[in-house]
Formats: structure tokens, C-alpha cells, sequence
């Protein structure tokens, strides 16, 4: 225990990056402090006692403790990691070991069973099994996991399987009730199925073998595209295309400001035009937005297309706040090189926004435009649609949080001091329906994000590209950026519309 204080407490950001570490301090703050409390309240310290019943109120609650859990899960899922991969802390670029005992891994299986989702239930309630076949000491044995994991498959349509779990659960606690209820009402079934086979004069289904369980389809049409893109695969930047992407200096259609010292600027993808910008932000600059947005941090929130309410959801899970240009000149600053850089007015534009992407944090896709059927999403404002979107990278990443665009199939690495931007509409006022793009959860560290918004993230590697900085470092703690919406208005003589539909 005193050498992992001593980590942690070295290096906090650097210790807390890796998702197990994570996990295991949110669970220990909630599941495990209440039982060093009891132990505590024994001594007759009353100051003591008294400081830690004041200190209770700031730590993890059960729902934060089912949020990390799910992160966990939502990582494990992404990038194709196995339950033993992610017990035993092997996450690239990690930088502090961490591992999940047998009581962590159960946790995990019981807290997915509670949500009603026995395809993980089945995952974690494997790794215990495991983990207690190869001698690992534990609270719980393994009747308590056969119990969990066999009403698990047998949810998941393994009706063979669960009646041999709980068998084998019997032979371990032959006075165990519900396992005995549980095999009557498996075998009924079993001869059930036996006699309607017979009748129809069909075979019967040969029994589901172990670690086949297919994860269960939800609501997000492309989410396999989507997952494939975080991961860096089927990524479409094929040699054709290459050639057509190029670098070069900007200065912002002559702006005077851009003159002596225009930016770099390199194409990121032909159609949609998507390009980065290099050096836009100083690391004094970074710094100094992140300090003015973490004390504003509040759980991020969408507006509901059909009642226009902001609400939290579970496609976007991070947190974010809104700076103006009043609240430090460093974002006064920064809101005119953007307005420098595109030739846009930030007079319609909204406010900075930072978002902090914590563990597992992510954004589904999404369109940035209000669509036909939202139009009155941004009516409060006056200032029309979101034309484009400015995006800052706050800092570099080692695995994990790409933005990503399924229809495109194309992937954006975030790297320290750069800005990413397009356009969202069509010259015509019409939506750019290829502009639909995600965040993809952070795999380790934090992710930081600007729009005139910021994330903290890691990444996987990605594929060779046109690059000013070909032999940049590629691994670092976290991902920080901010973001910018510019709106249509104000912006009529600074960007025509098109002579049909589709310009």
C-alpha cells in the first residue's frame, strides 16, 4: 500500500491515466472506504473520526462507480480487448502497472448483471474463474460466480450450458436453493425442446460451446464501422487520395495579420474539405485555458430534437464548460487567430467550448448542423446554423480518441498545438450529411478538447500520411483541445452561397 501511494501520488495524472487504476480508485473510495470507516469509528479520536465523515461527501458515489465500470467495458468493447488483457493492465502505452484482482474482476461481472447485461456478466464472470483456477486468493468463491454466470447464459439463449454450470454449481453447494430451482426449471425446459424436436422430426440445436457469445446489435447503425475507425482500421486514405492532399502556407486570403507569419496548413481529406492547421496554440496558451475551464466543468449535455431541452445521454459522456472572451485575454486571443485563419466572423460564433473526456469518455456520431427536423435547435441564438467547426488539439495522445468520420472512413490523430477544421454546410445553406464524425472513447489518460472545445485521450497508432512533422512524438499522458461553431450569419459576404444545391 505505501508503494502505491507513493506512485500515485508522484505522478496522480500520469497514475490515474491508465483506466484500471481508475476503476480500482473509484471502486475503493465507494465499495471499500465504508467498511475502513467501521474500523476507524473503534478510536476514540474524534477529530479523526469527524474529518473522515467530512471528507465522505466528495467521494465516488455508487453511480460513479457504474460509470467506471462501464467505461471499462465500453473501452473493452471499442478496441477488442480481452477481459485477461485488461485485468492484468496490459494497455498500450500505459505507464504504471495495474491489475484487477479476483474481487475486482467479480465486481465487474455483478455490476454488469445488475444492468441487465449478461453479455459482459459472461466475459468477467469467465476472468474470475480463470483467475481463481490459476490460485488467486479471494472473498468470494466459485459457487458465488457459477450462480451469476450460469442465470447469465442461460439469458443469452445457452440453455445447455447454463444447465451444466449449475450442475456444477451444485457439486460445489448441494444445499444451494435457487441453483436446485434453477436446474428443474433448465431440464423442463431441455425436455420441452427434446419433445417438440421429436414431434417436428427435426435435430436438435447442438449445445453453444464456451466464449461464442455474440455482442448484442443496439441502436447505432454504423457502430462496427465506428469502432474500426477508433481502432485505425479500414481506414480509406488510399494512394489515390493521397495524392490529391497537400501541404502549404496560409495566410487567411491575404489577412494582414497572416502576412509575415502565415500558418501551415495540410490536408487532412479532399471531400469534405477537412485541413489542420500547425502551431495555433502555444503551450502557455493551452495551459493557461485549461486552468480558466476546469473550475466551469459540468457534465456535457445534447439537446433533445424533439422537445429542444439539453439532457445528458450516454452517447456523450464528458464534461465541459464555456469560456468568453471577458473571462481571460488568452481567449480573446485565441477566438481572433481562428477568425484570422478561416476568414470567418466570431461576432455569430458561440462561446469556447472546453469538454474533459475522462476515463472511457466518448461523443457517438453525431452531426454538428441542426438537420431539417431541428430547426429550431440553435433559434434562441438568432444566428443561424453551424457553418463549420474549429477544432484546437490541446495536447498529444497515446491510444484512443480519434475523431473519426464513418461515412468517410476517415481518421483524425490529434497532436499537440494543431487546430482541425470544415466546413458543415454546403455553400447552398444545405447540411453536409459526410461531416457526421465521433469521438472516440479515451483508451488512456484524459482528453481534453476546444471547440471554440477540450479532451483528455490516447491513441492507437495511425497509418502513414502526409505530414509536416513526420518524426513527431507520438505517445504523451493525455489529449487536450478546445472548439469553435461558427453560425451562418455575419458570415453572407465572407462565405457566398453556391449556384445549386450541392456547391
Amino acid at each position: 500500500m505505501e508503494a502505491l501511494t507513493s506512485k500515485s501520488a508522484a505522478d496522480p495524472e500520469g497514475y490515474l491515466a491508465h483506466p484500471v487504476n481508475a476503476y480500482k480508485l473509484v471502486k475503493r473510495l465507494n465499495t471499500d472506504w465504508p467498511a475502513l470507516e467501521d474500523l476507524v469509528l473503534q478510536d476514540l479520536a474524534a477529530g479523526f473520526i469527524a474529518n473522515l465523515s467530512v471528507q465522505r461527501q466528495f467521494f465516488p458515489t455508487d453511480e460513479d462507480e457504474m460509470g467506471a465500470a462501464k467505461a471499462l467495458m465500453r473501452l473493452q468493447d471499442t478496441y477488442k480487448l480481452d477481459t485477461d488483457m485488461i485485468s492484468k493492465g496490459e494497455l498500450p502505452g500505459t505507464k504504471y502497472p495495474a491489475r484487477l484482482s479476483v474481487d475486482d474482476c467479480f465486481g465487474m461481472g455483478r455490476l454488469a448483471y445488475n444492468e441487465g447485461d449478461y453479455y459482459h456478466t459472461v466475459l468477467w464472470m469467465e476472468q474470475v474463474l480463470r483467475q481463481l483456477d490459476a490460485g488467486e486468493e479471494a472473498t468470494i468463491g466459485k459457487a458465488q460466480v457459477l450462480d451469476y454466470l450460469s442465470y447469465a447464459v442461460f439469458q443469452l439463449g445457452d440453455l445447455h450450458r447454463a444447465l451444466e454450470l449449475t450442475r456444477r454449481l451444485l457439486s460445489l453447494d448441494p444445499s444451494h436453493e435457487r441453483a436446485g430451482g434453477n436446474l428443474r426449471y433448465f431440464e423442463h425446459l431441455l425436455e420441452e425442446e427434446r419433445e417438440k424436436m421429436l414431434s417436428n422430426r427435426t435435430e436438435a440445436a447442438p449445445a453453444t460451446r464456451e466464449d461464442i457469445y455474440e455482442r448484442p446489435v443496439d441502436y447505432l447503425p454504423e457502430r462496427d464501422v465506428y469502432e474500426s475507425l477508433c481502432r485505425g482500421e479500414g481506414v480509406k486514405l488510399t494512394p489515390r487520395r493521397q495524392k490529391r492532399l497537400f501541404c502549404r502556407y496560409h495566410h487567411g486570403n491575404r489577412t494582414p495579420q497572416l502576412l509575415i507569419a502565415p500558418f501551415k496548413e495540410e490536408d487532412e481529406w479532399d471531400s469534405p474539405h477537412i485541413v489542420r492547421y500547425y502551431d495555433v496554440m502555444s503551450d502557455e496558451e493551452i495551459e493557461r485555458i485549461k486552468e480558466i475551464a476546469k473550475p466551469k466543468l459540468a457534465r456535457a449535455t445534447v439537446r433533445d430534437p424533439k422537445t429542444g431541452v439539453l439532457t445528458v445521454a450516454s452517447y456523450r459522456v464528458s464534461k465541459s464548460s464555456w469560456l468568453e472572451e471577458n473571462d481571460d485575454p488568452v481567449v480573446a486571443r485565441v477566438n481572433r487567430r481562428m477568425q484570422h485563419i478561416t476568414g470567418l466572423t466570431v461576432t455569430t460564433a458561440e462561446l469556447l467550448q472546453v469538454a474533459n473526456y475522462g476515463m472511457g469518455g466518448q461523443y457517438e456520431p453525431h452531426f454538428d448542423f441542426s438537420r431539417s427536423h431541428e430547426q429550431d435547435a440553435f433559434k434562441r441564438l438568432g444566428t443561424g446554423n453551424r457553418v463549420a467547426t474549429f477544432l484546437n488539439y490541446m495536447s498529444d495522445v497515446e491510444a484512443g480518441g480519434a475523431t473519426v468520420f464513418p461515412d468517410l472512413g476517415a481518421a483524425i490523430w490529434p497532436k499537440k498545438g494543431t487546430a482541425v477544421f470544415w466546413y458543415n454546410l454546403l455553400r447552398s445553406g444545405e447540411g453536409d450529411y459526410r461531416t457526421r464524425h465521433a469521438a472516440c472513447p479515451v483508451l488512456v489518460g484524459c482528453k481534453w478538447g476546444q471547440w471554440l472545445k477540450a479532451w483528455c485521450w490516447l491513441w492507437w497508432p495511425q497509418p502513414g500520411t502526409l505530414s509536416w512533422e513526420t518524426s513527431a512524438a507520438k505517445f504523451s499522458q493525455s489529449q487536450d483541445f478546445s472548439n469553435k461553431w461558427f453560425h451562418e450569419r455575419g458570415q453572407e459576404f465572407l462565405r457566398p452561397c453556391g449556384s445549386t444545391e450541392v456547391d
